[in-house]
């Protein structure tokens, strides 16, 4: 079993990836932070007939990376109550690798996978996070992927996530259940 945690949030060390941290401790992890890669947005060609236009930036070198893993987790802080930009346009560019020549069994590969969700927030977010939880529920169901588990934690200011014992207790259950399943 391998891990991709694919980071969303802007800024080193922030709550969701403390958050995630205690998660994964101990384990060997590939981390992609999206902050240090150039992803444009999608331009939305599927019903032109030249398709899909390549672009220049960084997002196939990401799904190159992450492909190979069994499980991915998605860690993003709750942003206008919803993932960051840099998650969302990560997955949007999904539509295009679905289609692309270069990835005929993307959606197969991607099905294949378990994922989980990390995100931490300020404004009330076990209540308020609830809809991003369920937006990734979706994204995951229409690719195929197995939604493990996620948590939500509060925390607004650095390293405020420390207090959130909730969600610390969350994140041992999910590193206990991924050294679990590790030893098979």
């Amino acid at each position: 079993m391998t891990i991709a945690v694919i980071y969303g949030g802007s800024r080193e060390n922030g709550n969701t990836e403390i958050l995630t941290k205690h998660v994964i401790q101990g384990m060997v992890t590939e981390n992609i932070f999206l902050r240090d890669y150039n992803i444009e947005p999608i331009i939305d060609m599927r019903h032109s007939e030249e398709g899909f236009q390549e672009r220049n930036d960084d997002y196939n070198s990401i799904i190159d990376r992450i492909l190979p893993h069994d499980i991915l987790i998605f860690s993003t802080p709750i942003y206008w109550y919803s993932m960051s930009g840099t998650m969302k346009n990560f997955i949007d560019r999904w539509s295009h690798t679905i289609r692309d020549p270069k990835y005929p069994d993307f959606k197969n590969k991607m099905a294949s996978k378990k994922a989980f969700v990390m995100a931490v927030g300020g404004d009330d977010p076990y209540i308020k996070g609830l809809p991003m939880i369920q937006q990734f529920n979706y994204i995951f169901d229409f690719i195929g992927i197995d939604f493990e588990g996620y948590i939500i934690g509060k925390g607004n200011k650095a390293e405020d996530v420390l207090q959130d014992k909730d969600a610390l207790f969350a994140a041992s259950q999910i590193h206990n259940k991924l050294k679990l399943r590790n030893r098979k």
